[in-house]
């Protein structure tokens, strides 16, 4: 294939079987030299995109159905697969548990959960749904089982939203209006008027014209990369098998039928051959494909810079979240969350742990949930005895490893504050890009500190003030001003510094102490601290290693006292759980057993780690399938017996044995981390 031609094919393509045609009437020398360059690039001429109607020609031209058939059939059969993780079908009774006061973010607020049965029923139309599209069996009514419950899920949960997923639900979309049945499909079987027939070139061009490792999104973009290539690849791929698979294969010399879906060029007759080619006038449907496919384009193209409209939804960066083409240039760290309420009766205040009656974290950045969030909890504090709750949030973030700042005013009342779509955001705090300059001095400043020092970056506005509580875990923590003027309040001492830039003091573990910026511009300062827990245990992990090389190498001759003896333990027998009295000696053996874990893993050969792969999928698949089984049978049947249904559930709950744990888990439990 030449390299003009490979060109051609990936940007719009030509019909497979006009290429046969031409391969058998002229050399691909002549063939090349009778096309313009434009025609050799793109695939199609100017004279294409002269007029209307020769653009509706081009968009509908014959075109094999080979390769957007094996495309249907691979995303049919990932889109089952990962209807079962991403989509979350294994957890979904974690997620919808009937009665349980859980705060939700719909993108329309009238959205709700179905009862748990009943959303086991739409995740298992959803499946049969992306398998119909798999097997090409009653192609359409799959594609809409498929993208009716699809969307529904997708609006249920704004948290869960990601660009793949929104892509995944713009792919079924795509699917349900085009042909992708006429090729290796149980439709083909049952109407041989559809088999091996041609679609209209549009078909591919909206796949190939749409925006694309995580989750199940690799392997989707994967499947999506033959869809570049001519459409008749397939036939000369499996056309290279041994012919008892013929059967079970896709066609391989078939040419493809006509189709209604085209537009064929018509040829005079013989004795006129020196006449042009004409185009039959198009027909509605033919205007139809076309209308869609610029309008769909034009969309997808327009969709992101679309901010404008959409500024309740904007932020600290612009456009909806989720789908967007920078969605994965932004990371975001939280040092402090605060959730404060206020009883509109009695003006009692007390505080809410952050994330109370929800299950996701994705509300601390978007004023949009965080107003559902305000909605919700002031919906359910009534039933703790809390009249007209006053809900303020208290939220500091980091983007891209700037300082820590807030990102909405502390002082509005969220559950009044007005928030609306189509307007921007009035309790939004900005982004204090004028001490962006700092980033290079901060990273100045972390170099110079040892490992054991810790360092956070503040920056606040003219007025406010951060109150915080300094673990016991923290030592040495002292206060340095970089920019403006602060006052720093210690509660218990009843002490006030003024400090100004190149100024420290320090502040008290333990205990609770407030930041104001009394300048009038926006301050910024830094904490440093050292954990001295986990420097201290850091110090007795080492000291225990020491002693156990010691022991390994017979140079140890001072007997052991009884809380180091597991030590002897674990070298006699590396496989065994060892007990130990003493917690440091714990969770040093603790460590030592995840570390041989992770370098067992590592060194695994392919068929160790494909082998790990399967079994963790097959038990994942496994309690889907096996607890959608029984929200059927309760659905049908009504609910068995308490006894039954908890033993049913326990059996679907199985797990793999000698479950291993992420092999790149932080060993969290080993060090009490302590937040400022």
């Amino acid at each position: 294939m030449e390299a003009g031609d490979a060109i051609a094919g990936a940007l719009v393509g030509s019909d497979g079987e006009e290429q046969i045609s031409k391969k058998d009437a002229t050399p691909k020398t002549d063939q090349a030299k009778t096309q313009s360059k434009m025609e050799q690039i793109f695939g199609f001429r100017k004279e294409d995109l002269s007029s209307w109607q020769n653009l509706v020609t081009l968009l509908n031209r014959p075109t094999d159905p080979a390769s957007l058939g094996i495309f249907r059939c691979l995303f049919g059969l990932l889109m089952a697969i990962d209807i079962t993780q991403e989509r979350g079908l294994s957890h979904l009774d974690y997620k919808y548990l009937d009665g349980a006061p859980v705060c939700r973010f719909p993108l329309f607020n009238f959205l709700q959960p179905l009862p748990l049965d009943w959303m086991y029923l739409v995740y298992l139309v959803m499946f049969l749904g992306a398998l119909g599209i798999m097997l090409g069996c009653f192609y359409r009514l799959s594609c809409l089982m498929f993208i009716s419950t699809y969307w529904y899920i997708f609006f249920l949960d704004k948290t869960a939203w990601n660009n793949h997923s929104y892509l995944y639900g713009l792919i079924g979309f795509q699917l349900t209006l085009m042909d992708a049945n006429r090729y290796w499909s149980v439709d083909g079987l049952r109407r041989p008027s559809i088999r091996n027939a041609h679609v209209p070139l549009w078909n591919y061009t909206v796949l190939r014209t749409q925006l694309f490792s995580i989750g199940m999104f690799a392997y989707t973009m994967l499947a999506t990369s033959p869809l570049f290539c001519y459409p008749d690849w397939p036939r000369r791929f499996f056309g290279s098998f041994p012919s008892f698979l013929s059967a079970v294969l896709p066609l391989t010399s078939a040419k493809p039928q006509s189709s209604t879906s085209c537009i064929y060029h018509e040829i005079r007759p013989a004795e006129r051959q020196d006449t042009a080619v004409r185009a039959p006038k198009p027909r509605l449907k033919h205007k139809l494909g076309t209308i869609f496919t610029l309008l769909y384009i034009t969309e997808q193209f327009c969709m992101p810079y679309t901010h404008f409209i959409t500024q309740g939804y904007n932020n600290w960066t612009n456009g909806l979240y989720g789908y967007s083409w920078d969605m994965m240039v932004h990371s975001r760290t939280h040092q402090h969350v605060k959730i404060t309420y206020k009883d509109g009766k009695t003006g009692e205040i007390g505080y809410l742990n952050p994330g109370v009656f929800t299950q996701s974290r994705r509300w601390k950045d978007h004023g949009d949930m965080l107003k559902q969030y305000a909605t919700c909890l002031s919906s359910l504090l009534p039933r703790y005895n809390i009249s007209d709750p006053e809900i303020y949030f208290d939220i500091w973030v980091s983007i891209n490893e700037r300082f820590q700042q807030r990102i909405f005013d502390p002082r509005v009342d969220i559950v009044k504050a007005d928030w609306s779509p189509f307007q921007p955001n009035k309790w939004l705090m900005p982004l204090l890009v004028d001490l962006s300059p700092w980033r290079t001095k901060f990273q100045e400043i972390e170099g110079s500190l040892d490992n054991q020092t810790e360092i956070v970056f503040i920056a606040d506005f003219p007025g406010l003030h951060l109150e915080n509580f300094v673990s016991e875990d923290l030592g040495n923590t002292s206060i340095h001003v970089l920019q403006g003027q602060v006052n720093v309040e210690v509660v218990e001492e009843k002490k006030n510094y003024t400090l100004q830039p190149g100024q420290q003091t320090k502040v008290p573990a333990g205990a609770y102490h407030k930041v104001y910026t009394v300048s009038e511009d926006p301050s910024c300062y830094m904490y440093i601290y050292v954990n001295t827990t986990e420097a201290a245990l850091q110090e007795n992990f080492t000291k225990l290693y020491e002693l156990q090389e010691r022991i390994k190498n017979g140079t140890e001759t001072e007997p052991l006292p009884p809380e180091l003896q597991p030590l002897l333990a674990a070298d006699d027998d590396e496989g065994a759980e060892v007990n130990a009295t003493d917690p440091v000696v714990q969770l040093f053996l603790k460590r030592q057993r995840r570390m041989k874990e992770v370098k067992k893993r590592r060194e695994a050969g392919v068929l160790q780690r494909l082998d790990r792969f399967a079994v963790k999928k097959y038990y994942t698949i496994r309690r889907g399938f096996l607890m959608t089984a029984i929200a059927v049978r309760n659905l049908v049947v009504g609910l068995p017996p308490l006894d039954q249904l908890r033993r049913e559930v326990d059996f679907a709950n199985m797990k793999e044995p000698q479950e291993e744990g992420n092999q790149d888990e932080q060993l969290k439990d080993e060090v009490g981390h302590g937040e400022l």
